[in-house]
């Protein structure tokens, strides 16, 4: 997180697919100011390998995954990012079907979207993550989600 001003934190969100008309539902979806005093400065991957490279070099506060993107699906790499990285940023993935919720709970993501995208919901449960990953809230926060998805199932 970078502070702009006293009253305006800025994070940076990497935004993975494939599909350009996916980055873009994810990018509207969420807005650029979705809450009072948060601002947000977007990345673009449409690979892993380019992914893994904007987490390396620049400090990103969450990585939002399409979880039907190819031919690297954003479950897997949430996994890999969780299994690869002694402290990842904050991930969220994107699934289609409400049958891939366990899919979503395999991969560790701290937050599940549904397409379409609900620009509210999207936008505050973004919010909520980067304020939890600010206070240092993301490990009580990812196993409630563990917890709520095993009650889904």
């Amino acid at each position: 997180m970078r502070s702009v001003s006293t009253s305006t934190a800025e994070y940076a969100v990497l935004l993975y697919s494939h599909r350009p008309a996916v980055i873009e539902q994810m990018r509207s979806a969420i807005g650029e100011a979705p809450a009072e005093g948060v601002r947000i400065e977007y990345a673009v991957a449409g690979g892993y390998d380019e992914a893994v490279a904007l987490i390396d070099k620049y400090e990103i506060d969450l990585v939002l995954l399409d979880g039907e993107a190819q031919p690297a699906g954003g479950l897997g790499i949430a996994r890999q990012l969780r299994d690869e990285f002694d402290e990842p940023p904050t991930l969220a993935v994107v699934v289609a079907r409400d049958a891939d919720r366990w899919l979503a709970a395999w991969s560790r993501a701290d937050a599940v979207l549904k397409h379409p995208l609900n620009p509210v919901t999207t936008g505050q449960t973004v919010v909520d993550l980067l304020v939890s990953r600010a206070s240092g809230s993301a490990p009580a926060q990812r196993a409630a989600l563990y917890s709520s998805l095993r009650e889904f199932a």
